[in-house]
């Protein structure tokens, strides 16, 4: 079974407060969903990381096939191409082309935000939780 997994980053500024969204579709109508605060970064930088995490995710479960949705054209491109233009999304792309040897089968696949509703309330719900926890440090 392919399983489904929507991901998005997002950020209050650039760089600014930001978090990623994630959300697993499983067999059954089942969903995981994940919200994770990330401190002050950039959206792109945030639209990398949530990738990263959730292939750390699927590899923790041992899911071996799934089908990646972002609204990010940066990084769907940057996956399908293997190759960034700018360089400091780099090291983000060279952790990607290592996490899918886990996988039997990969796939990613840009979609219009609109369609990514879940991942991106997910995502600013995380950017909530970094503007508490800055507060909280202030």
């Amino acid at each position: 079974m392919v399983i489904e997994v929507y991901i998005d980053g997002a950020s209050a500024g650039n760089p600014g407060p930001s978090g990623i969204g994630i959300l697993i579709k499983l067999e059954r109508g089942q969903t995981e969903e994940i919200a994770l605060p990330l401190g002050s970064t950039t959206n792109h930088h945030a639209e990398f990381q949530a990738l990263i995490t959730a292939m750390h995710i699927c590899i923790d479960k041992h899911y071996q096939a799934i089908s990646v949705r972002t609204d990010s054209q940066l990084v769907e491109r940057a996956v399908e191409k293997e190759y960034v233009k700018n360089k400091s999304f780099q090291a983000y792309l060279d952790e990607v082309l290592k996490l899918k040897s886990h996988f039997s089968l990969f796939f990613i696949k840009w979609i219009p935000s609109a369609e990514n509703k879940k991942a991106d309330h997910l995502a600013r719900s995380a950017i909530q939780k970094a503007i508490q926890q800055q507060k909280r440090r202030e």
